[in-house]
């Protein structure tokens, strides 16, 4: 079983919800990177989902996009971040998931992507831009390595394909609210829950929403319908101010807000 297989399966049996924040490698600085870890990870997180830099990104909104320039700009390196990682893993007690184009993982060799990142203590990849008909190679690599393979399925994602993404995913679905790019809102759609409910029928995977959450109302939303719920604009956001402002107060402050994120689970749920 794997660390999020078995993270889920402890959550569910408390009837609690995970709490899953987005950090982009290498925004402002790799160090920062990994402080960003520990601070929300220390304030209740249960994953973190690290972004790969890359210059083509997919589905990302402009907050994202500018962080990822960011990064780029500066020359962080998958290299790195991997390097990262592994001093930061084996003291960090929640799974790290890596959002990665397919592109990366193809340049660097499929079994490589996979064994440099278990040797990193990453424990899946989130890979938006791999097409359910062309997973098939990956998915039995991340099977057979007990690694997780995250893929998406979106609101306007037909129902028979859903069915075929969700078969060839490990880990958990990532379920994306809105149609669009990501970024924060002020509302989201009421059609969520429904749609949510109709996948979880679906499979036995834990069901993530991401895409637009951002505001305590939001979690208090979906929590009753997702095993988990990942933000990530609003904390790149934060982070971004980590360039003109000191440090430790940013750091404070990102904890701060994934303290009020994780009351509100605890509200939904009634924990």
């Amino acid at each position: 079983m794997s660390a999020i297989d078995s993270l889920f399966q402890q959550l569910r049996s408390t009837g609690r919800k995970a709490l899953m924040p987005f950090v982009t490698a290498g925004d402002p600085d790799l160090d920062f990177t990994a402080e960003v870890i520990r601070q929300v990870v220390a304030r209740g997180s249960h994953l973190c989902e690290l972004g790969i830099p890359y210059s083509d990104p997919i589905a990302d909104g402009p907050v994202i996009q500018a962080s990822y320039t960011r990064a780029l700009d500066k020359g962080v390196k998958l290299a790195a971040i991997l390097e990262m990682l592994g001093r930061l893993t084996p003291e960090v007690p929640a799974p790290i998931v890596t959002m990665v184009s397919y592109a990366i993982i193809y340049r660097h060799g499929l079994e490589q992507y996979v064994a440099a990142a278990k040797a990193a203590g990453v424990a899946g990849a989130i890979v938006p831009d791999l097409p359910v008909e062309e997973a098939g190679p990956l998915a039995a690599i991340c099977r057979r390595e007990d690694f997780g393979l995250i893929q998406l399925v979106t609101p306007t994602t037909p129902r028979d394909r859903a069915l075929r993404i969700v078969e060839q995913a490990t880990g958990f679905v990532y379920y994306v609210s809105v149609t669009g790019i990501t970024g924060e809102r002020t509302e989201l759609p009421p059609e969520i829950v429904d749609n949510v409910a109709w996948l979880r029928s679906r499979t036995q995977l834990p069901i993530c929403i991401g895409f637009g959450i951002s505001r305590p109302e939001h979690v208090r939303m979906l929590a009753p319908v997702a095993d988990g719920l990942i933000v990530g604009s609003a904390i790149v956001r934060r982070i971004s101010e980590a360039a003109t402002r000191p440090r430790e107060q940013v750091l404070r402050e990102i904890g701060d807000y994934v303290a009020e994120l994780l009351a509100a689970t605890e509200t939904a749920t009634g924990g």
